[in-house]
């Protein structure tokens, strides 16, 4: 009997429970549902590895110590936080420029001139002519090779020096039909330090003291060219041998005979050598004559400077 009694306060007690479960239920679930999907629309975020923030200095310093210091600065970061660093993490640093591959050097050009030559003052035939370019040497009669300074963007007309002209001036000439060589040696004299240097490419294989004219017959500067290689007896005043060269000399001492043409020559006077002393053309030794003798041919450039 005390059992029957209960029942009914045990059920009425659940039911009383059950009401108030789901009208709590009722309320709550709205509120849950809400929080949820605010929730799934918010990241993750994965906790940092240390209990602590660590300033990016701290940890990009003791990286750089570590051996990453070829790597990106974002890239350690990343990497000393413990998580895996994305591939677009960070910029790539700009590759470092490249520089210009240095030109390769070419050969001098050298072409035999024919009788007749008319160069222009620019590479068109209709351009007024400059002159009329010598088609042998001046005393030896020798056929001219010239050395071609430049040339225009097709390759048909080529710069030329004109040999033996005074004062120095320089034209065009039509290349087409010319028979063509190459040189890689040139020869540079420097007045100012009474020198001469022989150099094959950019390499310098001769200087050598050289004398020069004297100040009331001076060496003229310019571009030239070899037209003329000549023997004479040991002991002459050419020494001997001589590289006549294509240009001429407008300031001869007074009562001078021995014609106008310069040219790079021995001595029967050593001693003048690397002095200011000549009618105009260069003096060198006996012994650079023996090594200038295999490289200068005829077109040879000879550069002659202040």
């Amino acid at each position: 009997m005390g059992g029957v009694r209960g029942t009914p306060r045990t059920v009425l007690r659940a039911s009383w429970l059950a009401t108030a479960l789901a009208s709590l239920l009722a309320v709550t679930t709205p509120l849950t549902a809400r929080l949820a999907g605010e929730a799934s629309a918010t990241p993750s975020v994965t906790p940092s590895a240390t209990p602590s923030a660590t300033p990016t200095a701290a940890v990009v310093a003791p990286a750089i110590a570590g051996g990453l210091r070829g790597a990106p600065v974002a890239t350690r970061v990343l990497a000393s936080e413990g998580r895996s660093p994305q591939p677009d993490a960070a910029p790539q640093p700009d590759a470092a420029p490249q520089p210009d591959a240095a030109p390769k050097p070419e050969p001098y050009l050298l072409v035999h001139v024919p009788s007749g030559l008319v160069a222009h003052r620019n590479p068109w035939s209709s351009s007024p002519a400059v002159g009329t370019v010598a088609s042998s040497s001046k005393y030896y009669h020798v056929p001219l090779v010239l050395w071609v300074e430049s040339t225009n963007a097709k390759g048909t007309w080529g710069r030329v020096d004109l040999p033996y002209v005074w004062p120095r001036r320089e034209g065009w000439i039509p290349l087409a039909g010319l028979q063509r060589g190459t040189t890689w040696i040139t020869v540079k004299v420097d007045l100012s330090e009474h020198e001469v240097r022989v150099y094959k490419r950019d390499e310098l294989l001769y200087h050598v003291a050289g004398a020069i004219g004297t100040p009331s017959s001076p060496t003229p500067p310019g571009d030239y060219v070899v037209t003329d290689r000549v023997p004479f007896s040991p002991g002459s005043a050419l020494g001997s041998f001589a590289f006549g060269i294509s240009g001429i000399q407008p300031n001869l001492p007074a009562g001078w005979s021995g014609g106008n043409q310069l040219a790079i020559h021995g001595t029967n006077s050593p001693s003048s050598i690397g002095q200011s002393v000549s009618a105009g053309c260069v003096r060198i030794s006996q012994w650079a004559i023996d090594r200038f003798m295999p490289l200068l041919r005829l077109g040879t450039p000879v550069r002659i400077r202040p």
